[in-house]
């Protein structure tokens, strides 16, 4: 299965009426309730913003008409999204209208390629096992290990700087033991790889 490396966004128009659609990661329901938002925000003189996604392997998903008649619109994108193969996937359709209705068949067939579209350009990744992991450093050790540990990264990670510096990111589960020995190697044992959750759809 894959998922998402980057996001993507196409635009098709049919009898004067666009279809802007955009793809890209999502981990869970309230990241997609997110991402409407800003779109919306983008689009403010839009009709219509129709979306599904899916996570967890296909066993999340969901979809929206966003005023369009029902099954017209979401369904269709939910269809395109599920049949992709690409997991943690959320797509938006934008709609400007245009000024001629299309009818159900047109909607249906509109929002289909506009999804299909984006799909066919959004550059994907393989999904592996990942770990969330969480280091507590000393200043002196920061640098040297972030070195290291960057090319075993799935993500830039989080860092906070306080009395000591705090790493929180994800790793491919393959990869903890070589990062926690990098850890250990370099702070002397005095710092260590905290493993805080595992994900069996992480990022490569």
């Amino acid at each position: 299965m894959l998922e998402p490396k980057e996001a993507a966004e196409t635009e098709i128009e049919i009898k004067k009426s666009r279809f802007i659609a955009l793809a890209q990661r999502v981990s869970d329901a309230e990241e997609v309730r997110r991402r409407i938002k800003e779109t919306r925000e983008l689009h403010p003189g839009a009709n219509h913003v129709v979306h599904a996604f899916v996570t967890s392997g296909g066993d999340i998903f969901g979809m929206s008409d966003d005023r369009e008649p029902k099954g017209t619109a979401g369904r269709p994108v939910l269809e395109v999204v599920k049949g992709s193969g690409i997991d943690n996937l959320l797509v938006m359709v934008v709609r400007y209208f245009g000024g001629t209705k299309l009818g159900t068949g047109g909607l249906v067939k509109a929002y289909t390629e506009a999804a299909q579209a984006v799909i066919k350009v959004l550059p994907t990744r393989p999904l592996i096992e990942s770990s969330n992991f969480r280091i507590v450093l000393s200043y002196d050790q920061y640098e040297p290990i972030k070195k290291e540990l960057g090319p075993l990264l799935l993500e830039p990670p989080e860092e906070a700087f306080m009395e000591q510096v705090i790493v929180t990111g994800k790793i491919a589960s393959k990869d903890v033991d070589a990062a926690a020995e990098v850890v250990r190697e370099i702070s002397a044992g005095r710092s260590t790889l905290e493993i805080t959750d595992t994900d069996s759809d992480g990022p490569v």
